[in-house]
């Protein structure tokens, strides 16, 4: 059975943050292919230029950073101008604190705290408030989907030890499911996917490290033990985006290759 016969998207237009590159940009590549209309944000023009000539005619781009209050709506205003309404907000964009002082809590730093909370948290409450105001002003529902990560909630404290990340990551999941349950009565889902280590530019510290590849092969024992690619996860968010998900809010879907349920030793 084909993608499309199982997970409908086909005419919706979702605007995805962080859409043009690693898992984004993956995902914008198969929701135009399977029908819908993107509009694909991130802090670079010239991978926003890229993307939306890969893209096609069926896709629009933003360039600004997701931790401005400002750019969600501005990506939401541009959907509506190209595509005449929003129905669902996937918002991957997010990254590491480790340059701006992440790591364990007793060699944190101000600004690591404050960068990695912003890129992280801060930008999904942003990009949800401008989806949501735009749901209800159009009626008729819509469809968040946020990304997560399994260090909220299943932490991996000898190789990945960024407590503000995980803290972020912890809290999306709160806002997500808190957001999901008051705005159910006006048919807006909410969701989370969360990932284990998946192969993105994000990654690239992770696998110049023969020892945490070794954990990983543990830790994430699926299909031989390995890293997620990027069309690992576009499976379960073309799903949760889909109208085949309408049923579905609240919920937190772990994309990990078994990291949640293994030792890793």
């Amino acid at each position: 059975m084909e993608l499309a016969e199982r997970y409908d998207v086909r005419g919706l237009v979702v605007l995805v943050m962080g859409g043009t590159s690693g898992l984004g940009l993956s995902a914008a590549r198969r929701l135009v292919e399977q029908g819908a209309r993107v509009v694909v944000c991130s802090r670079s023009e010239e991978k926003v230029r890229r993307a939306v000539e890969e893209l096609g005619e069926n896709a629009a781009g933003l360039a600004g950073d997701a931790a401005d209050s400002g750019t969600a709506q501005r990506a939401v205003d541009l959907a509506v101008e190209y595509f005449g309404r929003l129905d669902a907000l996937y918002h991957v964009a997010g990254g590491s604190g480790r340059s701006k002082g992440d790591g364990p809590l007793h060699e944190m730093s101000d600004e690591g705290w404050r960068y990695t909370a912003d890129t992280n948290l801060s930008a999904v409450v942003f990009s949800n408030r401008a989806a949501v105001r735009q749901f209800l002003a159009q009626g008729g529902g819509g469809c968040v989907l946020n990304m997560g990560s399994v260090l909220g909630g299943s932490p991996s404290p000898e190789f990945f030890a960024s407590h503000a990340y995980a803290a972020a990551k912890a809290g999306i999941v709160g806002f997500s499911k808190s957001i999901a349950a008051y705005y159910a009565k006006a048919n807006i889902r909410v969701n989370v996917i969360a990932p284990a280590l998946v192969e993105t530019p994000m990654s690239e510290r992770a696998f110049g490290n023969e020892a945490i590849l070794d954990f990983v092969a543990k830790k994430q024992p699926l299909d031989g033990g390995r890293a997620g690619l990027p069309a690992d996860v576009d499976g379960a968010a073309l799903f949760l985006l889909s109208r085949s998900a309408r049923f579905i809010t609240g919920q937190v879907l772990a994309v990990d290759g078994g990291w949640t349920v293994s030792e890793g030793r």
